[in-house]
C-alpha cells in the first residue's frame, strides 16, 4: 500500500546519515530492544492490538509490524520488515512533516501526529491518523495508524450538506464565496490562465407571483428546474475549456454563474444570452405550465483589480440596472453609470447635513413684461455649492430630496430666503415697483408639512406682502389636486399668494380644472416656445409650423378669459419674443433676458428697458 498526498514531495529516500546522528543523543541501554520485543507478553499485546502498529528503528526502517499494520498495506507483517516507514505512510510528501519525523527519530521531538490518505493495493483509499512516538533510549519509535475513513466520509457528507442548497442541490452561498475567494487569490491566477474572472448574477422575474398563486411547493420545483437548465448552460459553456462555470444558488430566486479564467466580455455575453433563452422556455411542473424570465447582471474584469466584495457589489448593481431597464435582459457593468450612481448615493447621504451647513444658495432668473420689457419679478432657483462636486443645479438633487423627505426643510429654507431677498430689494429700491418672487413647491411639501402655516409665518417674519409671493407647482401636481393639497392651495390663494402652474402643456392639460383651481398664472412649457425660433432674416431658416402659434394663442386667450396671466419659459431669441408678444403673452423668462444670477445683479436690472426684446444681461 502506498501513500498519496496533495503537497510537493521532496526526495523519498531517508537521510540515513542524518538519522544515524541520533546515536549522539541516545544513552547505552542495559537491555536491547529485541530482547523486550521478543518477550511473549509484548508480542501478544503487539499482535492483538486493535491499532495498526509498527516498530521503526533509528534509521527509519520497519523492525516489526502487527497484523493490523500489514492489513492496511495488503501484505503480511513480516514482508514489511526492512521497508522505509516514511515511504509506506507517506511521511516525505511535505517538507514540514518530513522534518518533524526526522526530529522524532533523532530524539529532538516527543511526538508526531498527522493525517494521511493511503491507497490500498486493491484500489480503495483509507484515511489514517498517524502517530509516531519514541519507545525508549534505543532510538526506535512506534508508528500507530488509526483508520479514520468513516469519520472523514461523515465529515465529507456533512460538509456537502452544509455547502449545498437542499432544494436545487447546487452549491450554496457559503461554498460560492469560498470558491470565489480562492479564485481571487494571487497564486490562483498568476501561475496560469487568463488572469480574468467573470460573473453572471441573475434573478428570476415574477417568481414571487408563482409562489403566491401556485404555492411554495411548485415554487421549489421551479427553482430545481431552473437549476438544471443553468447547469446545462454551464456545461455547454465549459465544453472544450479547462472547466465549466460554477453554478450556485445564492438565496431565494437568485443564482450565480462564476467563470474562472474568462476570456473577455464576449464569453460572458454568450453565457448570459444562453441563460436567458434557457430560462424563458416554459416549464412543465407536475401538470402546471409555468413561464418566467430572468434579469442578469454581468461583470467581467481582471482578477488582480478586484475583490470578492467589489465583484459582488458590481454584479448586484448591474442586476438592478437590468431590472430597471425592463427585465428579461442582461446588462453589462458600466463604470461610468456606476460612478453616477455612487455620486447620487453620496449626494443623498449628505443632503440633510448640507442644509444645516448652509451649502445651498439661491440664484434668481428675471420674469420680464413682454410689452414694455420691464422686470416684473424673479424665479428663485436653488443651487447646491457642494464641497466635492462644485455648484450643482436642481436636477442633480431635487429628486433625491423629494425621495428622502429633505425637500421639506430645504423648501422651507428656499421660501424664507427668497422672501427675505424680495423684501430687501423693495426696501433698497423704493422708487421702483416691487418685484414678486416665484418659488417652486414640491407636492411632498404640502403633504409632509403645514405649507400654509410656513408661508404665513415667513410673510410675517420678512414683512413681504402676500401678492409679491408666487408659488409654482407642476401641472401634474396641481391638476390632480384633491383633499389636503387643494385645501392648501385655496387657503394660500385666499391669503393673496399667487399660484402658478409650472411647465403647463406637458401633462394631461385638463383645462376643466382651470376653472375650479385657484390658479393665477400659467407658465407655458419651453417645448411650445422652441417652435417659435424662426427668424426670417436667417438664410435657410425653416418656417414655423402655423399650428404651434394657433395652439399657444388659444391657450393664452383661454387663460385670459379665466383671469389667468401667462408666462412663456425658455425665451431665447428676439423672434420668439416678438411672436409671443403679438399673440398676447404677458411675461417671458429665458436666456434672451438673463440666465439665473445673483441678487446683486438683479438690483442692477431694476428700471425701465428701452426695447422689450433686448436682453437684460444676455448670455453672460
Amino acid at each position: 500500500m502506498s501513500g498519496t498526498s496533495e503537497g510537493p514531495a521532496p526526495a523519498a529516500d531517508l537521510d540515513r546519515g542524518a538519522v544515524t546522528e541520533s546515536n549522539n543523543y541516545a544513552s547505552p541501554r542495559t537491555e536491547p530492544l529485541t530482547t523486550r520485543t521478543e518477550s511473549p507478553a509484548y508480542r501478544s499485546v503487539f499482535t492483538a492490538a486493535p491499532l495498526a502498529m509498527a516498530v521503526v528503528d533509528r534509521e527509519g526502517l520497519v523492525v516489526s509490524a502487527n497484523d493490523g499494520f500489514g492489513a492496511l498495506f495488503g501484505s503480511a507483517p513480516e514482508e514489511l520488515a526492512g521497508r522505509l516507514a516514511a515511504d509506506l505512510v507517506d511521511l516525505a510528501s511535505d517538507a514540514r512533516t518530513w522534518h518533524a519525523y526526522r526530529e522524532v527519530l533523532r530524539g529532538r521531538e516527543a511526538r508526531l501526529r498527522c493525517t494521511r490518505r493511503l491507497k490500498h493495493p486493491d484500489g480503495h483509499s483509507v484515511w489514517v491518523q498517524v502517530s509516531v512516538t519514541p519507545l525508549g533510549q534505543d532510538g526506535c519509535v512506534l508508528v500507530c495508524l488509526t483508520d479514520i475513513s468513516a469519520n472523514r466520509e461523515l465529515q465529507g457528507r456533512l460538509r456537502h450538506l452544509q455547502m449545498h442548497d437542499p432544494v436545487t442541490r447546487l452549491p450554496n452561498r457559503t461554498l460560492f464565496f469560498e470558491r470565489l475567494t480562492a479564485t481571487l487569490e494571487a497564486e490562483s491566477y498568476e501561475e496560469s490562465g487568463t488572469g480574468r474572472i467573470g460573473l453572471c448574477y441573475l434573478d428570476l422575474d415574477g417568481f414571487k407571483a408563482v409562489n403566491d398563486t401556485l404555492g411554495h411547493r411548485v415554487g421549489d420545483r421551479l427553482l430545481a428546474a431552473v437549476a438544471e437548465r443553468l447547469t446545462r448552460c454551464a456545461d455547454e459553456a465549459g465544453y472544450g475549456r479547462t472547466s465549466a462555470p460554477l453554478v450556485a444558488r445564492l438565496g431565494g430566486d437568485e443564482f450565480a454563474l462564476l467563470v474562472e479564467d474568462s476570456t473577455g466580455t464576449e464569453q460572458l455575453a454568450d453565457l448570459a444570452e444562453a441563460v436567458l433563452e434557457a430560462v424563458q422556455a416554459p416549464f412543465d411542473l407536475a401538470g402546471q405550465r409555468v413561464s418566467v424570465s430572468a434579469s442578469i447582471g454581468v461583470v467581467e474584469r481582471r482578477a488582480a483589480d478586484t475583490t470578492a466584495t467589489a465583484l459582488m457589489q458590481a454584479a448586484d448593481t448591474t442586476l438592478y440596472w437590468a431590472k430597471a431597464d425592463g427585465k428579461a435582459r442582461w446588462t453589462l457593468f458600466d463604470p461610468e453609470r456606476n460612478a453616477h450612481r455612487m455620486t447620487r448615493q453620496a449626494l443623498a447621504s449628505t443632503l440633510r447635513p448640507a442644509i444645516e451647513r448652509d451649502e445651498f444658495v439661491l440664484k434668481y432668473q428675471p420674469l420680464v413684461g413682454m410689452e414694455d420689457g420691464r422686470l416684473r419679478g424673479v424665479e428663485a432657483l436653488v443651487r447646491w455649492n457642494h464641497p466635492q462636486f462644485g455648484m450643482l443645479t436642481p436636477n442633480r438633487f431635487i429628486g433625491l430630496a423629494e425621495e428622502d423627505g429633505s425637500i421639506v426643510p430645504l423648501g422651507r429654507w428656499i421660501l424664507r430666503t427668497a422672501c427675505r431677498q424680495a423684501r430687501r430689494w423693495q426696501v433698497d429700491h423704493p422708487e421702483e415697483p416691487p418685484l414678486f418672487v416665484s418659488v417652486n413647491v414640491a407636492v411632498r411639501q404640502v403633504w409632509d408639512s403645514d405649507l400654509v402655516a410656513d408661508v404665513a409665518e415667513t410673510l410675517a417674519e420678512t414683512g413681504l406682502a402676500p401678492h409679491l409671493l408666487q408659488l409654482e407647482l407642476t401641472e401634474s401636481a396641481v391638476m390632480g389636486s384633491a383633499g389636503r393639497p387643494l385645501q392648501a392651495l385655496q387657503a394660500l390663494s385666499g391669503m393673496g399668494v399667487g399660484i402658478a402652474i409650472d411647465d403647463f402643456g406637458t401633462g394631461y392639460s385638463n383645462l376643466a380644472y382651470l376653472s375650479r383651481l385657484p390658479v393665477s398664472v400659467l407658465k407655458l412649457d419651453g417645448s411650445f416656445v422652441r417652435g417659435f425660433q424662426y427668424e426670417s432674416d436667417k438664410e435657410g431658416a425653416v418656417p414655423p409650423n402655423p399650428a404651434d402659434e394657433v395652439v399657444v394663442e388659444a391657450m393664452i386667450q383661454l387663460a385670459h378669459r379665466l383671469g389667468i396671466t401667462v408666462t412663456a419659459e425658455c425665451v431665447e431669441t428676439s423672434a420668439q419674443a416678438s411672436r409671443l408678444r403679438r399673440i398676447g403673452c404677458d411675461t417671458g423668462q429665458g436666456w434672451l433676458y438673463s440666465r439665473p444670477v445673483s441678487p446683486d445683479r438683479i438690483s442692477e436690472l431694476l428700471g425701465p428697458r428701452p426695447r422689450a426684446e433686448e436682453p437684460l444681461i444676455g448670455n453672460s
